[in-house]
């Protein structure tokens, strides 16, 4: 079987060779009604898997470690500033996927604690600048309060410059009193500080006399970390193909499955968050078993 595939692969490229071959595949290759069906072909494929994934338990938390926006820029031969941009659109198409599943927790990676101290200003002033749209968008947003989505961010936020903590502070009162799902940005963020805010919380509570030190243990800590509303992720998404986590959640995803994707975060698509959730549903979670 595998030399008659040589055979016909072979012989495709000797005629392609020839213009009066080449002309009309070319032609119907770009025509208008290829892109139409191969669209529609994925549309349908999509949609598919999405009714096999509704099938079975979905993960009730997913996060995501949003990566690539400047590679996306370089392999489009953008601005950086642009590719950001793309990046804060396509946050809203993803947040859109995960609420038609119906996944009630979502919590993406946005900015580092290391990204601020080794980020040019104008870079750094063009992503606040986008965050603070992005929040302003979503608290006069009527997805957001038709479906009840909760907002918040979180980190050392008192690294932010004021404009951006007040667009914060407006998408989260606007929002306070939802409950159906809640949505996490991670500004400001890292996973090592979180850590260690939340023993220093430990920490001061023994000082004072009103823990025990026989009583500290990980829900003393989990309770104290800057995600303590939300359960520890089920599944962490990172795109652009690194295969590490980047001080992202280090306690929380323990025992989280994690997917890679090479895809860069703004041509991320609905297929993408679909197949990484379809990966998930294969495995076995083992919880350290």
């Amino acid at each position: 079987m595998g030399r008659i595939g040589r055979g016909l692969d072979a012989t495709a490229k000797w005629l392609l060779k020839f213009r009066i071959i080449r002309w009309p595949a070319r032609k119907i290759a770009n025509s208008r009604l290829s892109w139409s069906f191969i669209s529609r072909t994925d549309r349908i494929r999509t949609n598919r898997l999405r009714d096999r994934l509704k099938a079975q338990p979905l993960p009730e938390h997913v996060s995501i470690i949003m990566d690539g926006n400047r590679r996306f820029a370089w392999s489009q031969e953008i601005e950086k500033e642009i590719g950001h941009r793309h990046g804060k659109d396509k946050l809203k198409d993803v947040m859109d996927w995960v609420l038609e599943l119906g996944i009630p927790y979502l919590t993406v990676y946005a900015l580092s604690t290391d990204n601020i101290s080794t980020r040019d200003s104008d870079e750094l002033e063009t992503l606040y600048d986008l965050y603070v749209s992005g929040f302003n968008e979503i608290a006069d947003d009527p997805q957001i309060h038709e479906q009840g989505v909760k907002v918040q961010a979180v980190g050392r936020l008192e690294m932010l410059p004021e404009h951006v903590r007040d667009a914060i502070e407006q998408a989260e009162s606007r929002t306070e009193s939802y409950s159906e799902f809640l949505f996490t940005v991670c500004l400001a963020y890292g996973g090592r500080e979180e850590i260690v805010d939340a023993v220093r919380g430990v920490a001061a509570e023994h000082a004072k006399g009103r823990l025990e030190l026989d009583s500290i243990d990980t829900s003393e800590i989990s309770k104290r970390l800057y995600t303590a509303e939300l359960p520890d992720p089920d599944l962490v998404i990172r795109t652009s193909g690194e295969e590490r986590i980047s001080n992202f959640l280090l306690w929380q995803i323990a025992y989280a499955e994690l997917h890679f994707t090479d895809v860069h975060w703004p041509s991320f698509s609905r297929n993408d968050l679909y197949e990484a959730i379809d990966s998930y549903q294969k495995r076995k979670r083992r919880y350290g078993g």
